[in-house]
């Protein structure tokens, strides 16, 4: 489909997302980058963060756990180890597991259970973002 990008997201699981989109913008390791139709080749690694894609003027979001992506002038494969639609993502169990890592990190510990705690802190944060955006649309 000319001006089109096909834009699939799998994670190990599942393909989550196949579709005919107008824009990809992915939470890239070196910062986030954008893709539209035509795009060059290029490979990138995947940091916890959004996924927004663009289909005419709606902008739909998704959560995505490391992993990586490639990008063609016509398509964009997001290989994910964990992402969440927006609509799938419970908004009770993020705030949950928010509030369970902030009071990991009060209570401290070694070094690996504190990274952890930021990890899981940081995960239910973008949870919690992307769900209440969506509950915005």
């Amino acid at each position: 489909m000319a001006g089109k990008l096909l834009l699939e997201v799998v994670t190990p699981e599942k393909l989550l997302l196949s579709q005919q989109v107008d824009e990809v913008i992915a939470p890239g390791a070196e910062g986030e980058f954008g893709v539209l139709p035509g795009h060059c080749h290029f490979l990138s690694t995947l940091s916890i963060g959004e996924l927004r894609y663009r289909v005419g003027d709606q902008t739909n979001f998704m959560s995505v756990l490391w992993g990586y992506a490639e990008v063609t002038p016509t398509r964009v494969t997001i290989m994910a180890e964990v992402a969440e639609k927006a609509e799938d993502i419970d908004v009770e169990r993020a705030a949950a597991k928010m509030e369970e890592a902030e009071a990991s990190l009060k209570v401290g510990g070694l070094s690996s259970e504190v990274k952890e705690a930021e990890i899981s802190l940081e995960k239910s944060r973008l949870r919690k973002k992307i769900a209440d955006r969506a509950s915005r649309k």
